[in-house]
């Protein structure tokens, strides 16, 4: 029994597709957490990209169920360190893997300059009212 040559192009795609699917999960985005010696817990971030393609065709110009199948797949992945999220008492930052430019790392800043800042306008209130003094 002869297997059609769509079914034979369908088996190509699947196969390569499983293997894909094998190779990436949210494991490799998501790294697994590390609890660093300072007792911070250390999880990396990766970007993972890949391509597929597929295909198959006959030989000649008519089918001719005597002329052989031809058909191929290929799949290219490219995994690429973000950074890493560090989680500890002061709270959640995250550590990019490679060099940034000036400009960037003070925008990769700003969240923690903001809350470092809140922090220090609360604690000025609350010394302001434990010395009896009023707001205006």
């Amino acid at each position: 029994m002869e297997i059609s040559k769509d079914r034979q192009v369908t088996s190509v795609m699947q196969t390569a597709l499983e293997n894909i699917k094998d190779m990436i999960d949210v494991n490799t985005v998501v790294g697994e957490a590390v609890i660093a010696g300072n007792g911070n817990t250390v999880i990396p971030v990766s970007k993972v990209s890949f391509g597929f393609v597929a295909g198959g065709g006959e030989y000649g110009k008519q089918p001719d169920p005597k002329q052989p199948f031809a058909g191929g797949s290929g799949a290219g992945v490219s995994l690429q360190p973000v950074g890493f999220l560090v989680l500890g008492p002061d709270g959640v930052h995250m550590l990019p893997a490679q060099n940034l430019l000036p400009w960037e790392h003070t925008i990769a800043m700003l969240p923690r300059l903001i809350g470092d800042m809140k922090a220090i306008f609360a604690a000025d209130e609350s010394a302001a009212d434990a010395g009896g003094r009023s707001k205006e």
